[in-house]
């Protein structure tokens, strides 16, 4: 059985959470108790020399990144699928899966982290700024494509609107106000069962 070493305040994480309950794959989540910096013993390095979550086991393959799990999830469980079957659509998937990590994902825990686990005196407000104009940025990108649309490709939920939609759950933390698309698709994505079940606590 596949096994999932995760905490639930981690977004990477909840990726891949979020695909197996998509998928109903048979797992079991093992918690990382990253407060206690189990992830930094010598035990976790063993299976991931980054001390990072998520980290996947099965059998004896181990998998880290949460991109490249949810790429090895989609090969071994295809049904149902998060990505389209041509060719084309499956190039689309894969770009906006790494203009989300590029463009979103980064410059997002350069303000959620801070704001979630760190007090106001030690935040870097100007890093902060700078992050927020570069994701506004991007969701004006965003807006242009999605406009007419419910999902990035084909019309259709796949890993590329997965991989956002931890991100999406900090715009209000974060201070953004989504142009008008965005901000449908953010909802949309948010309502799924999968994002319901893993919203984290905080």
């Amino acid at each position: 059985m596949i096994t999932i070493h995760h905490h639930p305040d981690s977004t990477f994480a909840r990726r891949v959470v979020m695909a197996l309950i998509e998928k109903d794959i048979p797992h079991e989540k093992v918690l990382v108790d990253m407060a206690a910096r189990e992830h930094r013993s010598p035990a976790y390095r063993a299976l991931n020399p980054y001390g990072r979550v998520p980290t996947l086991v099965d059998g004896g393959f181990v998998l880290c990144e949460s991109t490249a799990i949810l790429d090895y999830l989609e090969a071994c469980f295809p049904a149902p699928a998060l990505v389209p079957a041509d060719p084309q659509g499956r190039a689309l998937v894969a770009m906006h899966m790494k203009l989300c990590d590029l463009q979103m994902a980064r410059q997002s825990g350069i303000i959620i982290f801070p704001k979630r686990f760190l007090p106001p005196a030690r935040w870097n407000n100007e890093a902060m700024a700078l992050a927020k104009a570069e994701i506004e940025a991007h969701l004006a990108i965003l807006e242009t494509q999605l406009a007419g649309r419910s999902y990035l490709v084909a019309d259709a939920y796949s890993l590329a609107d997965l991989c956002y939609t931890p991100f999406l759950q900090f715009l209000g933390l974060m201070e953004i106000t989504p142009p008008p698309a965005v901000a449908a698709w953010a909802a949309r994505l948010l309502e799924r069962p999968s994002a319901r079940q893993t919203a984290p606590a905080r």
